[in-house]
């Protein structure tokens, strides 16, 4: 079962976050996921448990408890959306055709 962890402090690493939940059973994996521009923690983070009643279990003691000054919120993660996350009216332009910029033109008056 995955799980998704929310409100992590900066600090929590893979392996801490891994410790915390091998308590309540076998873990598979644990990532803190990272911000690819800024280097740093998103804040939230995902552990893959092979037993779901271990994984429920988990979910049920660490759900709103305190790690590293933190409230954590922890439940069970929800399918990726199709096409990997934001629709894509609200993701950002990389480059090319539509990218920005002045285009000329517009509303300008001739005089």
């Amino acid at each position: 079962m995955d799980i998704y962890v929310g409100n992590l402090s900066f600090k929590t690493t893979d392996a801490s976050l891994k410790a915390l939940f091998q308590a309540h059973g076998q873990v598979q994996s644990a990532r803190v996921v990272i911000d690819r521009d800024s280097g740093r923690s998103k804040g939230f983070g995902f552990v893959e448990m092979t037993n779901s009643a271990e994984a429920t279990a988990a979910i049920n003691a660490l759900n709103g408890t305190d790690v590293d000054g933190r409230t954590i919120n922890v439940n069970e993660a929800r399918p990726k959306p199709e096409g990997g996350g934001r629709p894509s009216s609200e993701r950002r332009s990389r480059g090319g055709e539509s990218s920005g910029g002045y285009s000329g033109g517009g509303n300008r008056r001739s005089y």
